[in-house]
């Protein structure tokens, strides 16, 4: 646990208490400050009376003794309105802040110059911050990972210098962090979202520049329009690299066929790993968070001069992948079963379809999402089969017949998965696919992705004959 010292003797809001927002009460009070924790929900103040948390009614709470509202990410900030604490906070002139600007308070005071890589984009910044803390742990390092993924990050051990803080930031967290200096600062990509909490693509973008524009060393894919112009600006400001998958690069880290390179001005190549034959790291998605990688650490290490003779190939090959995300099950004779969980739009099936360009046994379906999954047609004609489930079947029906996609409907997931496995295993092919990637929140049917991963998993588990994948 992370003690908040530099808020002693201050009183301090803390609104929002689920995981992030219990945590950041615990580091508060442990650091000497008086808090009034308050959530909106009653079975979350239930909860947090019952862990000894203060609970104070923040709406009719006297808000000018207060320094500081913490405000979770997923409360509304600026957009579509701002929630009511935000209102309050502002018209007591109040700073607005989340539980990694705590963090990095406590950095900036205690250890600042300890190694602190920071990850955002759109799209694969969980895989990127499990393969850089991996790889950085292969090689022997002390490792802390939080933020949004995993553990909160105030529950992590406090920054020192002989240990590296790998952390995940959505854009609502950026918005909350106004003194973010990570030591690397990782931008993947930046396509349209959370258009709903930013109002434009624009002030999206804009966040998402700021954790590589306080960084002493900025890493930046540049495979989108956006990413390149942040680039351009950072390099005006101080030092940076850049990544790509489409194109090489000199200097800067990008593909050689199926290797990571890194090139410096003179063009000048040196290999680091191969991706062939390595399962969690399939398709260019993932070529991209493994550059983003790859690079984090290495600009990390030559940022603060420790030496490390790193098996990139040992550590890349050795990565197991994140749950639900393009998740290698198993096999059953030459029949291979992917977990995409994850994948709860249009966009993100897309991924893992283009990972799989054939004989794919594709479950889809759940609670659809605006845009349905027309956007995919350039892929159908590696489906062999669909497997429909849930509130989406109608819909996703009509897409695949006028794809001329071979479907079913099955209803549930375990009769989609007892039929997808069925068909493949009769497959002529050489290494049928039975993909779960719903495209497709999950709410009609399973509490959240996790869950119906975890079933999916639990289904594939008990299938005769399978061979589950070791991730020991």
């Amino acid at each position: 646990m992370i003690r908040a010292t530099t808020f002693a003797g201050k009183s301090v809001a803390v609104f929002g208490l689920a995981a992030s927002g219990n945590a950041t009460v615990h580091a508060l009070l442990d650091g000497g400050a008086h808090v009034a924790a308050w959530d909106d929900s009653e079975a979350g103040r239930a909860a947090a009376a019952k862990a000894g948390i203060p609970l104070v009614d923040l709406a009719s709470a006297d808000w000018s003794r207060f320094s500081s509202l913490v405000l979770a990410p997923g409360v509304p900030l600026t957009h579509p309105e701002p929630h009511w604490t935000v209102r309050k906070a502002k018209a007591a002139g109040l700073e607005i802040i989340g539980d990694i600007e705590i963090f990095s308070r406590e950095r900036a005071a205690q250890c600042p110059d300890a190694p602190f890589i920071a990850i955002t984009g759109t799209n694969g910044k969980s895989t990127t911050t499990a393969l850089v803390a991996h790889i950085l742990r292969h090689a022997g390092f002390h490792v802390q990972m939080g933020g949004n993924i995993g553990r909160a990050v105030l529950t992590l051990e406090p920054p020192a210098r002989e240990t590296f803080h790998v952390v995940e930031m959505s854009s609502f967290q950026i918005d909350l962090t106004p003194s973010l200096r990570p030591s690397i600062g990782v931008l993947l990509n930046v396509t349209p979202d959370h258009i709903d909490r930013h109002g434009t693509m624009e002030n999206y973008a804009a966040i998402k520049e700021r954790l590589v524009r306080g960084s002493i060393v900025a890493c930046v894919g540049i495979d989108d329009d956006y990413s390149r112009a942040i680039l351009k600006r950072r390099i005006a400001q101080g030092a940076a690299c850049a990544f790509s998958v489409e194109r090489k690069l000199a200097p800067g880290y990008s593909l050689d066929g199926d290797t990571l390179v890194c090139a410096n001005r003179d063009g000048l190549a040196v290999k680091l790993a191969s991706l062939r034959g390595i399962g969690a790291l399939r398709g260019a998605h993932n070529a991209q968070n493994a550059l983003a990688a790859v690079a984090a650490v290495r600009e990390c290490l030559n940022l603060y001069g420790r030496s490390s003779e790193i098996d990139w190939q040992g550590a890349v090959a050795s990565f197991p992948g994140l749950a639900h995300r393009c998740e290698e099950i198993g096999r059953r004779g030459k029949v291979l079963f992917i977990n995409d969980s994850k994948a709860t739009n249009a966009e993100s099936t897309e991924k893992a379809l283009a990972s799989f360009p054939r004989d794919v046994h594709w479950i889809l379906g759940g609670k659809p999402k605006d845009g349905g999954i027309a956007a995919l047609a350039p892929y159908f004609k590696g489906i062999a089969r669909a497997y429909l489930i849930g509130e989406a079947s109608d819909a996703f029906a009509q897409t695949l017949t006028l794809g001329h996609v071979p479907f079913v409907r099955s209803g549930t997931l375990e009769k989609a998965l007892a039929q997808a496995a069925q068909d493949a295993s009769e497959s002529t092919a050489s290494e049928p696919v039975v993909l779960l990637s719903p495209a497709c929140a999950s709410y009609d049917q399973f509490k959240n992705f996790e869950v119906r991963g975890d079933a999916f998993r639990a289904l594939v588990a008990a299938l005769p004959g399978i061979a589950l994948k070791d991730v020991s």
